[in-house]
């Protein structure tokens, strides 16, 4: 199923897609996403059963919010597809000799169709299309073999990057957390709707201009494998959320280098899960 936040005019509420409607979940107790991944599998149960028969609204009538608003933890992998280690090594980026990690600060999530904020202080913002992953179920030392299990659903990532900020120290989480730099959306696709999160088509379009055209299957480091090391170091919880690489295109790799500017749209859209489109705007004070 989809689920997700959204707004209908009285506040964010959470709710599960069925066609083209959403059905509000405030009768089974959930006010937002995070309650239902906690819960797990008893919960989708119970929204299965609500959607058979409640009320709904229209979906284009609602403004949809980002499905998880205050992950405890927003994970990203960098160079984890060959062909962007490569654009990177010709901007004298050397390959990671294990998987490289950053956290994005849960401050820069925003939702779905939300503009992204252009700063003052840079000239240098990117996109980056992305397939997220929602944890569902705590977990330490986990296997690759069984990590799977652990993964609640998937949503559409693009981990806008303010490129000389990103440089600026070697944890690049700065460049990586500017407020509206993480919209995610436009809901959670549980993990039972994804028979395989290895063979997806990932794209993503500036202005309808293709920039980003791969396949989750190139990424060096899979979703199994990224579970089985994060867990190595510290306990995965119930609504992390993973970002797990982007494939090559970016616009700092461009000949010349291409960033985003006020006025432009970013879409990015993976097969099976969905895409999410945002406009960015200039930076108000």
């Amino acid at each position: 199923m989809k689920l997700v936040r959204f707004d209908a005019g009285a506040g964010a509420r959470a709710g599960v897609v069925v066609g083209n409607t959403v059905v509000d979940l405030e009768p089974l107790g959930f006010l937002d996403l995070l309650s239902v991944v906690r819960e797990g599998v008893g919960a989708l149960a119970r929204i299965t059963d609500l959607a058979a028969s409640a009320a709904s609204v229209p979906l284009p009538s609602v403004r949809l919010l980002a499905p998880i608003e205050r992950p405890g933890k927003y994970l990203a992998i960098g160079m984890n597809y060959r062909k962007h280690v490569e654009e990177g090594a010709k901007l004298g980026i050397a390959e990671p000799k294990k998987q490289l990690w950053f956290n994005k600060q849960t401050t820069s999530i925003t939702g779905p169709f939300d503009g992204i904020v252009k700063p003052d202080v840079s000239d240098q913002v990117d996109y980056e299309a992305e397939l997220g992953v929602v944890i569902g179920k705590a977990t330490k030392h986990v296997s690759a073999a069984d990590a799977r299990s652990y993964i609640f659903g998937y949503f559409v990532a693009n981990d806008i990057s303010t490129r000389d900020w990103q440089f600026h120290s070697q944890t690049m989480t700065m460049g990586k957390s500017f407020d509206t730099h993480g919209p995610i959306g436009p809901w959670i696709v549980t993990a039972d709707e994804i028979s395989d999160p290895h063979d997806l088509p990932i794209r993503c379009f500036v202005n309808g201009e293709e920039r980003q055209s791969s396949n989750t299957r190139m990424m060096l480091h899979n979703i199994d494998e990224q579970i089985e090391y994060l867990s190595t170091a510290f306990t995965l919880e119930p609504g992390d959320l993973i970002a797990t690489g982007t494939p090559e295109g970016v616009g700092i790799a461009k000949d010349p280098p291409v960033f985003l500017k006020v006025g432009d749209v970013v879409r990015c859209e993976i097969d099976g899960v969905g895409a999410i489109e945002n406009p960015v705007v200039a930076e108000a004070r």
